[in-house]
């Protein structure tokens, strides 16, 4: 008999499902509705209040057919039906690269990320590539210079979510470039 770990099991699949972050949610729903979905977005707070969870729904919303420009029915949530929402729902979307940020911290790993980023996204022209960095606080230096060089020029296809626990711990120069939800 396969085993699932609960938190897997019970993770919300839409924004509706997040609990205790309603302005949040409605703020990320209204950006996918109306298409206006910010290139770079910084998830902070304690532990278990579901930043990583947002950022995925994030990702899956904007890859969901749809929210597709010129689809009639579009609401800004994952439908959790198309073939990109039941990618993401099964962890093997190829558009969300995701990395944590407490085991892979250097410049190398950055720039890997950037180097996946560049490819263009598996959905179609419209889709977007997302990349997700959990604990960003954890980088080094060198890694966040790297990665402000590619919050200044991002590629219009991506989308980069950060959650983090500290966010004081990040470089100021690096939290002024993304639209920060706490």
């Amino acid at each position: 008999m396969p085993t699932e770990v609960l938190y897997r099991k019970w993770r919300p699949q839409r924004f509706a499902d997040v609990s205790g972050q309603e302005l949040l949610t409605r703020t990320l729903v209204n950006a996918v509705k109306s298409r206006k979905v910010s290139h770079a977005y910084l998830f902070s707070g304690p532990r278990g209040t579901g930043k990583t969870t947002t950022a995925r729904l994030l990702a899956k919303a904007i890859n969901c057919e749809r929210n597709a420009p010129g689809a009639k029915d579009s609401d800004g949530e994952p439908c959790g039906e198309c073939a990109s929402c039941r990618s993401f729902g099964t962890g093997s979307a190829l558009d969300l690269i995701e990395m944590d940020g407490a085991s892979n911290r250097g410049i190398d790993e950055i720039r890997k990320l950037r180097e996946q980023s560049n490819y263009m996204a598996m959905g179609g022209a419209e889709a977007h590539k997302v990349s997700l960095i959990d604990e960003v606080h954890m980088l080094t230096e060198a890694a966040f210079n790297a990665l402000q060089k590619t919050l200044e020029e991002p590629p219009p296809h991506v989308v980069f979510s950060q959650a983090t626990t500290d966010a004081h711990m990040m470089p100021p120069k690096i939290v002024t470039r993304w639209q920060r939800h706490e």
